[in-house]
């Protein structure tokens, strides 16, 4: 045996010695996940319960930090500059993926971080005042090509999921309609349903009990198969507008470098979390799916989203405000 198989064979060695020893001790103080949104939020509520879950089978507390501000870039810079030791991670969700893309930032989700598990899926509901004439979305879109510009939409501002989602939407139907952004989605609502705005894309929980009031007028889902929490709403697809296939979502990130070791048992523990029936319960009931993905897949998930977004405001001609 040569002098330099020898070497070769100690570092590899060594290197399996040490993610062992990692595996064993991981976590060894308390961790930390940050939400890029103030308490009390969708985003906040699932953090919380899936911290939760981890500081039962782990052995540490697990404090939820909130870090809100720029979109999510004020977390994901506190989380690159983190120690990648699987003790700090982060709770993302699409916006995370599009506010890099929009606006300046150093940082690039797929390449800066190291992916773990996606937590939740779900869709958007495409709901309109009840004053305009379409029944369906199709005929939306017919209503919407014969009166360019005419048809107001709402968001939570530029750059945001539901802005991205109708963009798509006109790309896909070759619409166009005026954007109406907001600081924040209380205020869209509040016009929309006082018909100020004639349509927007909303969150399942924040829509029904408007849609249920008559107040709003539910047409689609705009995710591939319709959601439990609103069985009857068809989704864009069946509803005769393909092309358009869009899940809001939550998944946990961590700084780039964390040893794989800590990535995979937090992603394991992480889908027991969200398909502990108590769990999927509330996530049904709040119009969301448990998802618990692998490392890999969330990195292919993240990857697509990045790819999709780059696209439309490309396409879409988006500017940052």
């Amino acid at each position: 045996m040569t002098r330099k198989t020898c070497i070769t064979m100690l570092t590899l060695f060594c290197a399996v010695v040490t993610a062992a020893a990692h595996a064993q001790s991981f976590p060894s103080r308390p961790m930390r996940v940050m939400v890029p949104l103030a308490a009390g939020g969708g985003m906040d509520t699932v953090t919380r319960s899936v911290a939760n879950s981890l500081a039962d089978v782990l052995g540490q507390n697990v404090i939820v930090d909130n870090r809100p501000g720029a979109g999510s870039l004020v977390t994901l810079e506190i989380l690159a500059e983190s120690a990648p030791d699987g003790h700090t991670l982060a709770m993302i969700s699409a916006t995370t993926v599009i506010y890099p893309l929009l606006y300046k930032s150093r940082l690039d989700v797929v390449r800066d971080f190291a992916p773990v598990s996606q937590v939740t899926a779900q869709g958007y509901v495409l709901v309109v005042h009840p004053s305009l004439p379409a029944k369906s979305a199709l005929e939306l879109v017919q209503y919407a090509k014969a009166n360019p510009g005419k048809l107001n939409y709402s968001s939570s501002g530029v750059g945001s999921p539901i802005h991205m989602t109708t963009e798509l939407l006109q790309l896909a139907t070759g619409t166009k309609m005026t954007h109406v952004p907001y600081k924040g989605m209380g205020a869209a609502y509040t016009d929309l349903v006082g018909g100020r705005i004639n349509l927007s894309f909303a969150t399942i929980i924040s829509s029904q009990t408007h849609v249920k009031s008559g107040r709003l007028r539910a047409l689609a889902i705009s995710q591939a198969k319709r959601a439990p929490a609103m069985p009857e709403i068809p989704t864009l697809a069946e509803a005769g507008v393909p092309g358009v296939v869009v899940v809001n979502w939550y998944g946990l990130i961590a700084p780039k470098g964390t040893p794989g070791s800590a990535i995979s048992r937090i992603a394991a523990e992480t889908a027991k979390a969200v398909h502990a029936p108590v769990m999927m319960k509330r996530l049904i009931a709040d119009g969301s799916d448990g998802v618990g993905s692998s490392p890999a897949e969330f990195a292919a998930h993240i990857r697509g989203e990045s790819d999709q977004w780059r696209r439309v405001i490309k396409q879409a001609g988006i500017r940052a405000q």
